[in-house]
């Protein structure tokens, strides 16, 4: 059994913990790695390598921290298919799902490389006689990201690119349930240049997050994951003074109106509720059809196709989706599907009744799509987020009254409307309390130059990641008002400087 372990000042250590989980294969429910669990000590020296290595790094110009992006930029390319295999192997997606999202992530280091454009400053001359202003973006310090499960490699690369350019050093938390593309990409930011000590891994559950989140030399924090936990941690690293970001949970509808080319909005739910296993923090896991002759329209065009779905293995090219990453996390979804069947809704199509045939496989934590039809707002399959291949349908007579389904619900990730209608789409785009809109577009995950966040309880803090965001987040202003002297002298000023 392989042992994954800490990346520590350029270093890969095991630390002296004593504490390891088992990581599992999810298409085969064999654990074939464990990972070591970080204590406070291990914390401790990751954040130590980044405080020294901090102040050489911030005073490194831009364009050279650019550069040094643009080759670890160009390994990722390089080695694309290696990280996504990984992915997939303690994931469970498929190998083009994980494809995708190395993809993804490459867009923001990309983005990161324009570093010495993004840092420009301002500056404003003769802002009173004689008198100069200048304002200047500088980094942090030392800046933790604590990353999920489901996107192993881009969620990371939402926060250490644009951290690492703006010229903070860097602590990264991984997922204890599938770390290895962690290490990956480590090594390879090494082997771009990177100096030791600016980027660090510390592998761990609870004891390590506690023991970032509370660490008096880490200035700003980076989270994605669960509402819960995601205001735990703001509400902890705030009260110690620290910058915080904190992605949530989502519960993301899909509004199709009546005059919707219906086999378009079909295939995009299909995709959008079911790639990843439903697994996705921007999954459509709501359909809202408005009036009843297109939710009956929809449902039997959904059914046969949900029912056909290719489940398997993540390195089957036939497989559509793969597994759930844990049993617990089966377990789960298979529960919400439960409690929908006993609260009323209709089991159209019951994933729970899915068998895995594959030789090797039968073991591995597969289940079906399920599609749930007459959900109410009441029930728990409805309220809460189930990240799992789980479609309800929540059937509405007009527009209005699915913008106010969207409006009652705590979550505001992400959502969509799909329609021919001009006046339609504008007013939703408009009207929808959401922070990511798309008209036409199931996942409207924004491109690396824009940045990505939800509203109310999907998001915690006042910046959402990558994009021109995540560069304010990553820094702060300094501004700095100059005169120099000319041979006039002036008698003491006891009141406001005005100098205009």
């Amino acid at each position: 059994m392989s042992e994954i372990v800490h990346f520590i000042n350029g270093q890969f250590v095991s630390g002296n913990s004593g504490r390891r989980q088992d990581v599992f294969n999810p298409a085969t429910g064999i654990a074939d790695k464990s990972v070591i669990l970080a204590n406070e000590d291990d914390v401790n020296a990751a954040v130590e390598a980044a405080s020294v290595a901090w102040p050489e790094w911030t005073k490194t110009p831009a364009l050279r921290r650019a550069r040094i992006l643009d080759k670890f930029k160009n390994i990722l390319w390089e080695r694309l298919t290696q990280l996504a295999e990984v992915i997939s192997s303690e994931h469970g997606k498929t190998l083009d799902d994980a494809i995708g999202e190395v993809t993804r992530g490459i867009e923001v280091v990309e983005f990161a490389t324009a570093a010495p454009t993004l840092l420009k400053g301002e500056f404003s001359e003769n802002v009173g006689s004689g008198v100069d202003s200048h304002m200047i973006r500088q980094s942090l310090g030392v800046c933790v990201g604590i990353t999920p499960f489901n996107f192993p490699a881009m969620v990371p690369m939402w926060m250490f690119p644009v951290a690492l350019a703006t010229g903070n050093c860097f602590v990264l938390k991984p997922s204890e349930r599938d770390p290895s593309a962690s290490l990956l990409i480590a090594e390879w930011l090494r082997e771009a240049g990177l100096p030791d000590g600016v980027f660090n891994v510390v592998q761990g559950d609870k004891m390590a997050v506690d023991s970032l989140v509370g660490h008096e030399d880490v200035k700003a924090i980076s989270f994605v994951g669960s509402t819960a936990i995601a205001n735990y941690i703001y509400t902890t690293g705030t009260a110690k003074g620290k910058r915080v970001q904190a992605l949530g949970g989502a519960k993301n509808h899909m509004i199709i109106m009546p005059d919707a080319d219906l086999e378009m909005a079909t295939n995009a739910l299909m995709g959008a509720a079911f790639g990843s296993a439903g697994e996705r923090c921007m999954a459509v896991s709501v359909a809202v059809p408005v009036t009843e002759a297109l939710a009956d329209a929809l449902v039997e065009k959904l059914k046969p196709k949900i029912e056909e779905l290719k489940i398997g293995p993540a390195l089957d090219p036939a497989s559509e989706m793969g597994p759930l990453v844990t049993a617990q996390h089966l377990q789960k979804v298979t529960s919400f599907i439960d409690s929908g069947e006993n609260e009323g809704a209709d089991v159209v199509v019951d994933g729970r009744n899915f068998k895995q045939d594959k030789q090797g496989y039968e073991n591995g934590f597969f289940i079906g799509g399920t599609l749930l039809d007459n959900v109410k707002e009441n029930m728990s399959c409805y309220r809460e987020e189930i990240f799992g291949p789980v479609l309800s349908v929540v059937r509405k007579n007009s527009y209005r009254e699915a913008l106010d389904l969207i409006h009652s619900h705590e979550y505001a990730n992400g959502t969509a409307i799909f329609t021919r209608d001009g006046d339609a789409a504008r007013n939703f785009m408009q009207d929808v309390e959401v922070g990511m809109v798309g008209v036409n577009v199931p996942i409207p995950v924004p491109m690396a130059f824009h940045s990505f966040g939800g509203w109310k309880s999907s998001i915690f803090g006042d910046h959402a990641m990558h994009g021109m965001e995540g560069v304010r987040f990553y820094t702060r202003i300094k501004t700095t008002t100059t005169r120099w002297p000319t041979g006039l002298r002036q008698n003491p000023e006891f009141k406001m400087p005005t100098l205009g």
